[in-house]
């Protein structure tokens, strides 16, 4: 007998900006469950943007660096043979969001100096506009699946 497909539980948006990717975000910046934290840091984020990158609604360049960093290919490692291939694949949508917001965090993380809502303010502006180091992330992933393009056949 099958088992269940598994559903998606269903984001509800933030409450600010009405927005599920803000809220996504969100939870993703949360560490130990202080989502009042999470939340200040990324509305803070925003004001950020919205005073540097003088637009109204910061949600449209937070939305630009999320298309500007999200993969289109990554590798995966597969075993074939007795030996490890590094096989280009493609990536699906859900994922492709949650690495782009992955690595514009991490990358608001390794920052020094600053606080957590200004290095990400900064990250997604460099973001948008196709610079700092989530795009080089992009970049050298996507080096990576061309170079390892031979080993595309064992995709199955």
């Amino acid at each position: 007998m099958r088992r269940k497909l598994k559903t998606k539980k269903a984001i509800t948006p933030d409450y600010k900006y009405d927005n599920a990717k803000v809220a996504k975000l969100v939870n993703y910046i949360m560490d130990s469950g202080r989502k009042a934290l999470a939340e200040k840091i990324i509305y803070d984020a925003f004001d950020i943007i919205m005073e540097k990158a003088k637009v109204k609604n910061p949600v449209e360049v937070f939305e630009t660096a999320l298309s500007n960093t999200a993969p289109n290919m990554e590798i995966k490692s597969k075993r074939v043979g007795g030996a490890n291939y590094q096989v280009p694949m493609e990536v699906r949508p859900e994922r492709r969001a949650a690495l782009s917001m992955k690595w514009i965090i991490d990358a608001a993380r390794s920052k020094k100096g600053a606080r957590m809502a200004e290095k990400l303010a900064d990250e997604i502006i460099a973001a948008s506009k196709g610079e700092g180091e989530a795009v080089k992330k992009r970049e050298n992933t996507h080096k990576m699946a061309e170079a390892n393009k031979a080993f595309a056949h064992f995709a199955w």
